[in-house]
């Protein structure tokens, strides 16, 4: 029986594996609503329950207990054809790509269509459209081997459009990749979801790509559900203590900041919104410490002074000098402590 909205809903969701030796509990009493039209993150470490979490919103895993709705239809209750034809309402893509090697770009997204039954001439006209759609005209017949990592990928995206899906399901499908084709896939599927109007889920464990791209998300830790929200909310109040660990990952964090050289940077009147320090850590790609500031503003301009801290390490501390010189910033070392 088919119910109204939303269009993925997962009830006291679990999944459990048993062996000879050993029982594994992968999720346990998720529960998530997902709206039509929306792109939905899930995110969680290495071994949290994600991948095991996509395959059972498709049925390609059959949860243990609970329930998934799709597009209102309880895929608990549905027999084996009904179930293959509601799985055509939901496109994937995965890390890997997994295309067939020995089919080119057209007959990889042709394929699906011929498994549901559509005529080679309809299909073949899919196809290229679904080409256009991903930037691919010219890749008709090339290769997988012929093909870039990001072109392997938005093969992959136009073979999971091929049979007019609702839903794309998106598992790890951008961490085998660079970050600048990252981030072009990332905008063709916000392109997709805004002009074909598909749900996207996005399984990552990457909080930049959930920031890029989503506008909720849910953080899975230990096989359960710790945290739903607004990515804004999410990534401004984080209340779970997975949440924080992912938002606030520490990779950059210094405990102890060591170096004996300090440098006054002297304002004279450059304008106040020049964003003099950002920028040179930033170009620099150096930490350093500011040990006493004292600057003022006046029409504008900037007045006054900062001593920094340099990096131990000549090299760093001689690339932050250099910075200065080149742009013209005034500046003189200082020898006398801080107080």
């Amino acid at each position: 029986m088919k119910t109204e909205n939303p269009i993925i809903e997962l009830i006291e969701l679990g999944k459990v594996f048993k062996s000879k030796n050993n029982v594994v509990t992968a999720l346990e009493n998720i529960n998530l609503t997902i709206e039509e039209g929306e792109i939905f993150g899930i995110i969680g470490l290495s071994g949290a329950g994600k991948s095991t979490l996509v395959r059972c919103i498709n049925f390609l895993e059959k949860p243990t207990t609970g329930v998934v709705i799709f597009d209102g239809y309880d895929l608990g209750t549905l027999g084996s054809k009904q179930l293959l034809k509601v799985r055509q309402s939901m496109g994937m893509i995965f890390q890997q790509f997994n295309l067939l090697m020995q089919r080119t770009a057209l007959q990889n997204i042709c394929f699906p269509l011929e498994i549901a039954g559509v005529p080679r001439i309809k299909a073949k006209a899919r196809a290229l459209e679904l080409l256009e759609i991903v930037g691919l005209s010219d890749k008709a017949k090339a290769y997988p081997a012929q093909l870039s990592g990001g072109q392997k990928q938005r093969v992959a995206i136009a073979r999971a459009l091929a049979t007019n899906p609702k839903v794309l399901l998106c598992d790890e499908a951008t961490s085998a990749l660079d970050p600048t084709t990252t981030r072009s896939i990332l905008t063709l599927l916000k392109e997709i979801n805004q002009r074909l109007g598909i749900t996207i889920i996005i399984i990552t464990h990457e909080m930049t790509v959930i920031e890029e791209i989503c506008n909720r998300v849910a953080i899975i830790d230990q096989s359960q559900i710790a945290e739903v929200g607004g990515v804004e909310e999410v990534f401004v109040r984080p209340k779970s203590r997975i949440a924080r660990q992912l938002v606030f990952s520490g990779a950059s964090h210094i405990n102890y900041f060591e170096g004996d050289r300090k440098c006054r940077i002297i304002f004279d009147g450059r304008t106040s919104y020049e964003p003099i320090i950002s920028n040179m850590i930033l170009e620099c790609k150096t930490p350093i410490n500011i040990l006493f500031a004292d600057t003022k503003d006046i029409d504008g301009k900037a007045y006054g002074q900062m001593i920094i801290q340099l990096p131990k390490d000549e090299t760093s501390a001689k690339r932050l000098l250099t910075y200065l010189s080149t742009n013209q910033i005034k500046y003189e070392e200082v020898k006398e402590d801080v107080e």
